[in-house]
């Protein structure tokens, strides 16, 4: 019998309701493969742990960069210094250069017999017992000199300069040597290009520098209602920002994001996305990790084989966030390796805390630099805050305050979907697990982004 072509409503709602069993079925193949047991720990546990796994982790070698493009790589070379450090005894005020005990006993009138520049050789002049060069910033000590008179404490008149002020023995300057000998380690291997090891660089004559090479860090957003950043959103949809704003901080923790496409509900596609994902160095995914039905991250990780660290952190916001590794091979390598993964609350603010939190010091190993230490800052809280007990809290706060006086308060916020008020914030207040009330005019401890 030939049955009449279905009417397009109907056809979509078969083909729907195809799609919904498909992925129903596959649900409850992949819930026989689901992590043994939760390991829901501490955020103290979770960040131990995630420390630990980052020491046995090493950057990969990256070659040579010119001076100025090693800004916020990580040196795969130590830096030694080519001279000591100042090469002479180098002034530090100007004014005059003097024998200590000529002018101990002041005022004391000393002949003038030259004049040194910052650049100058004091070759050719020696200081003798009741004589003294005029001096300038920068510039070398000259022989039989001990120590600088500030000009503001002298009077010059013609070839005489009267000193009127005491000075001790190596005052103004600074030794040779003082600062650094010749072969000592200036930068280490694994250090962060900053200004300051620019500087460094620069001062030893190196003009390009060794680097170990910027990890590749899959990011894949996860969730049927997610859609590209161009697309207009349905009534239900939401645009993927998380992708775009892990991969800022990646690239601020050192990495290069590679953002796969946004990964759907089902279980195969999902698990083709996260094995494309476990060919770089690290992989984030963003959703999919809570306690729904349809939060496939974990099931489709554990029919990969992957070990899981911990499956979840008393924290708020990013309690579900997951942390283990699976043995997948490496783009270039013909074996395989471990490969680390990060499953991160799908909520916006969420998944930035919980990377500045648990991800940036993988990242900063496979960069080649050893892990940095959280920092936490202390300021007064500027008004009352009352929380529940149980979870230690990253909420989003503004930290105010002229110079030493710092204050904080909470950023008013809608809960972990709110960007905005995350925008508007530039720290996290962190409120200990036992504290139900912290009064206005407490010391509080503040994580600054």
């Amino acid at each position: 019998m030939v049955t009449a072509p279905e009417k397009g409503a109907d056809a979509n709602s078969r083909v729907a309701n195809e799609f919904s069993a498909r992925r129903l079925s596959a649900y409850d193949h992949f819930m026989t493969t689901a992590p043994a047991a939760s390991a829901v720990v501490t955020f103290e546990e979770a960040r131990h742990l995630v420390e630990h796994h980052a020491t046995g982790i090493s950057g990969a070698e990256g070659g040579v960069v010119d001076l100025l493009s090693a800004a916020g790589r990580v040196l795969s070379e130590k830096i030694v210094a080519d001279r000591d450090f100042p090469p002479f005894p180098r002034a530090t005020r100007d004014g005059y250069a003097v024998r200590a005990a000529d002018v101990s006993e002041v005022p004391a009138r000393l002949e003038l017999i030259g004049e040194i520049k910052a650049g100058d050789s004091s070759a050719g002049l020696t200081v003798q017992r009741g004589q003294t060069a005029s001096i300038m910033t920068g510039a070398p000590l000259p022989p039989g000199a001990d120590a600088v008179v500030m000009v503001e404490y002298t009077a010059q008149s013609g070839g005489t300069v009267e000193i009127k002020r005491t000075v001790k023995l190596g005052e103004n300057f600074v030794a040779c040597g003082a600062e650094a000998h010749v072969g000592q380690v200036l930068l280490e291997r694994g250090a962060r290009v900053d200004q300051a090891a620019v500087a460094i660089a620069a001062s030893v004559g190196k003009s390009t520098l060794q680097v170990f090479r910027k990890p590749r860090i899959a990011v894949l957003a996860t969730g049927d209602e997610i859609v590209a950043v161009d697309l207009t959103p349905g009534p239900a949809q939401i645009r993927n920002s998380n992708s775009y704003s892990l991969a800022v901080q990646i690239q601020n923790a050192g990495g290069e994001a590679v953002l796969l496409p946004v990964a759907p509900d089902e279980p195969v596609r999902l698990r083709a996305l996260i094995e494309e994902g476990l060919k770089s160095d690290l992989l984030l995914l963003a959703g999919g990790v809570s306690m729904g039905k349809f939060d496939l991250v974990e099931l489709v990780l554990a029919e990969l084989k992957a070990e899981f660290y911990f499956t979840g952190a008393l924290i708020q916001p990013g309690r579900p966030v997951v942390f283990g590794r699976c043995m997948r091979g490496r783009t270039g390598h013909s074996s395989a390796h471990p490969i680390y993964f990060f499953g991160l609350p799908g909520n916006p603010v969420s998944t930035m805390v919980t990377f500045e939190l648990f991800v940036r010091p993988i990242i900063l190993a496979l960069s080649g630099c050893a892990p940095q230490a959280l920092i936490f800052l202390k300021a007064r809280l500027k008004s009352n805050v009352r929380t529940k007990t149980g979870l230690k809290r990253f909420l989003p706060a503004i930290l105010s305050g002229e110079f030493e006086n710092a204050e904080v308060e909470l950023a008013r916020w809608q809960g972990s979907g709110d960007i905005a008020a995350l925008a508007a914030s530039n720290c996290y207040l962190v409120i200990p697990p036992d504290r139900e009330q912290i009064g206005a005019g407490e010391w509080v401890s503040v994580m600054v982004r």
